[in-house]
């Protein structure tokens, strides 16, 4: 049963009051099909993505009580990995069974990428099913999909598939597509080898620290909802709509503290925009 792999999640240190506020979830708190999918899209538009502290080499805990402090009473973001921490101690408070993984993001790519995107597969008690929650990638779904090849969703008119493949030593992988301005593309694969809270941090590890991780170098934001999606990336602020309409536009370092604060809704004090900014900076 997954969700006995669900203990060490730290559920019972989750403020959940302050979480549900913070995501503005005021549904039924029964571990119910209908609850996980508000549950999902509640969290997935309400929390930021952002990697600013992998940029500036601030320490990324993964305890729950450290992650609601920065996510839930911080008016800050996180990476997949503080979002799955989060979700996950929400799940285990609500009665969901669960079984975390780990995903390998390809976006196209054809070459091998290190398996260091966290994933959950959720399961509602009485239900044979299984829900993939993908909250921490920062471009939905703004549902869970169910785990059954050729799934999808279109929820706000984002466009998602699951692609089930056989994989090396009988293992399928299974593979999640979305479409957008350039058609489909695969966005990440992974395995159902289920992941805990120490596999968690020693991807986190690799993910905020190493430096050939993507998000030690460049500052990565993203804000999502029905209506569009942002992405601040470096300097270069692109929205695209569910349609695939994209505009984009460059960031000034003087202007970064209030496109962060009033476009993104994440909050940072003076001295860590300006140490921001300075990233922003071509290289002497």
């Amino acid at each position: 049963m997954t969700g006995g792999r669900a203990t060490g999640w730290q559920g019972e240190l989750l403020d959940l009051e302050a979480y549900l506020e913070r995501i503005g979830f005021d549904g039924e708190r029964t571990p119910t099909l209908g609850t996980l999918r508000e549950l999902v899209r509640a969290h997935v538009t309400a929390l930021r993505f952002e990697n600013i502290d992998a940029v500036l080499g601030v320490p990324i805990p993964l305890d729950v009580p450290a992650v609601q402090d920065k996510l839930v009473r911080g008016g800050r973001g996180g990476y997949c990995y503080e979002h799955a921490a989060l979700f996950a101690a929400a799940l285990e408070r609500l009665g969901f069974g669960f079984t975390a993984l780990a995903g390998r993001v390809t976006l196209g790519s054809q070459r091998i990428t290190p398996a260091t995107h966290a994933l959950l597969l959720a399961e509602v008690p009485g239900d044979d099913r299984r829900w993939l929650c993908d909250v921490g990638f920062g471009a939905g779904p703004l549902e869970p999909l169910e785990l059954a090849d050729g799934a999808r969703s279109e929820a706000g008119g984002w466009r998602h598939r699951l692609e089930r493949r056989p994989g090396e030593f009988g293992v399928d992988q299974w593979w999640l597509h979305q479409d957008g301005p350039d058609g489909w593309v695969d966005r990440h694969s992974f395995t159902l080898t289920p992941q805990y809270p120490i596999d968690f941090v020693g991807g986190s590890h690799y993910v905020g620290t190493h430096p050939r991780s993507p998000f030690t170098r460049r500052l990565l934001a993203q804000r999502f909802d029905a209506g569009r999606h942002q992405m601040l990336d470096a300097a270069v602020w692109t929205t695209t709509l569910p349609d695939g309409t994209r505009t984009e536009r460059t960031v000034a370092p003087g202007e970064l503290g209030k496109v962060l604060r009033e476009e993104f809704g994440i909050v940072v004090d003076e001295e860590t925009v300006a140490r921001l900014a300075d990233t922003l900076q071509p290289a002497a």
